[in-house]
């Protein structure tokens, strides 16, 4: 293996001269430059970043720790691709920066973070990321306040950095979105009561009714999420019974996400409702897996996991850098409604088959 020495030889120069090349911090003539490096290329010599390393202070590594690589999604379900896309935006920014983004994966095991940020740490990481699987509060150990560390879909009571989706903001926008087109009559399957998202998005809601001076009805709002299989379609079944024999129905059902929404698509189905004629409906995450594949398109919020990940790693980079002051506040990130087949304005809709199910 070729070393520093043989560089020097080959290049006619002194190997403090090629140090000089290879960590740019002394003056070097260009024809000397251009010398040192042909001979690096025709000897195949490669710099020990190690040794770089230790000179300058910088690894140039970033650490991040995910669960989004073990919950890639297979045959049995669609989990991981939130968390997977929020990686995406932030390797663009790393990449674009000249780092490079070490991921370790958690396994599904919260336990294997203080091993994982402490590992990242070992290899002198700049700056650390944790990404969550979905909006929460969150106990990081100690060690990450060894590096600056930024948490995503996530935060803390610690004050961390951190990047976290406008859950009240979106319920709102797309609720706004509902009433311009002339529904007041708006039922909500919301999420647990324990998902950091629900009471946030519940807010969104009833802020819009307000300011549309829609009074808030507590009969069309209930909790459908058990966290999938046969006891929560039922729950789901239930519930859309109940709701639409009210002496006034809901015209639209908002869902707490879209697989809720896919699962309400069928419910409505089975009870002979043809969406969006008879009954609209909408998600929340704008899963497209789903929502461009459903028929009709399902309209529904935008979870914006690409551009959390590309703020998150801004910041971050901006934190190793020493620029500003580091924020007290999460940094909350909205996204679009998407307004797609699922929704129909009232005024060319078709009510006789609701009326009939009222009178039954």
């Amino acid at each position: 293996m070729a070393t520093i020495y043989n560089v020097a030889k080959l290049a006619g120069v002194s190997p403090k001269t090629v140090s000089r090349v290879l960590n740019g911090d002394g003056p070097v003539g260009e024809k000397t430059r251009e010398a040192v490096e042909r001979a690096m290329q025709e000897l195949g010599y490669l710099p020990s970043s190690a040794a770089r390393m230790m000179r300058s202070n910088r690894s140039g590594l970033i650490g991040l720790v995910t669960g989004a690589i073990s919950g890639m999604p297979d045959a049995s379900g669609l989990t991981g691709l939130p968390d997977l896309q929020i990686v995406q935006g932030i390797q663009r920014i790393i990449s674009e920066s000249g780092l490079t983004l070490m991921i370790a994966d958690t396994g599904g095991d919260p336990g294997r973070v203080p091993d994982l940020l402490r590992t990242f740490l070992e290899h002198r990481a700049e700056g650390l990321l944790y990404v969550a699987d979905r909006h929460r509060r969150v106990h990081l150990p100690q060690v990450a306040g060894k590096a600056p560390t930024v948490l995503v879909n996530c935060f803390d009571d610690a004050g961390t950095p951190a990047v976290i989706p406008d859950d009240r903001r979106g319920q709102r926008d797309l609720v706004d979105r509902l009433v311009a087109a002339g529904h007041r009559r708006i039922a909500y399957l919301t999420l647990r009561s324990n998902i950091v998202a629900t009471p946030l998005r519940i807010e969104g809601y009833r802020a819009a009714l307000a300011a549309a001076a829609i009074p808030f009805d507590q009969t069309l709002v209930e909790s459908c999420d058990l966290g999938g299989g046969d006891d929560e379609l039922q729950l789901m079944w239930s519930t859309i019974d109940r709701m639409l024999t009210l002496p006034d129905p809901p015209t639209v059902f908002c869902c707490g996400n879209d697989t809720m929404a896919m699962r309400v698509y069928g419910i409505l189905r089975s009870r002979g409702l043809k969406v969006p004629t008879e009954i609209s409906v909408a998600g929340y995450d704008n899963y497209r897996s789903i929502a461009e594949t459903l028929y009709p398109p399902l309209t529904t919020v935008d979870l914006p996991y690409f551009a959390m990940g590309v703020r998150a790693a801004q910041l971050l980079i901006g934190l190793i850098g020493g620029e500003g002051e580091p924020i007290r506040e999460p940094v909350i990130i909205s996204g679009p409604v998407h307004w797609r087949g699922s929704v129909m304005a009232l005024p060319t809709r078709n009510v006789v088959h609701l009326k009939k199910i009222r009178e039954e």
